[in-house]
């Protein structure tokens, strides 16, 4: 895998987040959620108007990067904070990363992480009190990472994707 370069996302690259965040929600979970349901979640989630209303630039907690192939261009990850959509008690200065996916050829590339690190300068940046996100409670991987990355787990959730419901595990990052 050639280097990656990183960016902000902004209006006009809709069409890009919903391809690649189509693409590595696919690519995540093949193995793990039924077809139909994968597909339906991918329409009804991953679509460029979804993507556009998170580009709206009137929301400062709302930002998103793009991690791009150094040479091609090609999308190979991204990553989206928003205002906090976590059940549960979430202050009203914190941040959820709501999304933070790369394609798993790149995986070890460190495009996980600088995306990762945009999230969590971007929350510092707000004065966030605390960072959440949400993950699939058997996606090890993932939890692995953003433990490493100081996330704790703080509670469950239900995530519906198409008509199956699945257990999260709720984390967060507590800024001092």
């Amino acid at each position: 895998m050639a280097d990656f370069t990183l960016r902000r996302a902004e209006l006009g690259d809709e069409y890009i987040l919903a391809l690649i965040g189509a693409s590595t929600f696919l690519d995540g979970f093949l193995e793990i959620i039924p077809g139909p349901a994968l597909v339906a979640h991918c329409q009804a989630q991953h679509n460029a108007e979804v993507y556009r209303s998170y580009l709206d630039p009137v929301n400062p907690k709302t930002a998103c990067w793009l991690a791009e192939h150094a040479v091609t261009g090609a999308p190979i990850g991204y990553a989206l904070n928003c205002a906090p959509t976590i059940p549960g008690e979430t202050g009203a200065s914190d941040v959820e990363l709501k999304r933070i996916y790369c394609m798993s050829r790149v995986h070890g590339s460190g495009a996980g992480q600088a995306l990762m690190t945009a999230s969590i300068a971007h929350a510092r940046s707000l004065s966030a009190k605390r960072l959440w996100l949400g993950t699939y409670e058997q996606n090890h991987r993932a939890i692995a990472f953003y433990k490493r990355n100081g996330f704790t787990t703080v509670g469950t959730r239900q995530f519906q994707v198409g008509d199956q419901m699945f257990d999260d595990i709720v984390m967060s990052l507590v800024f001092q």
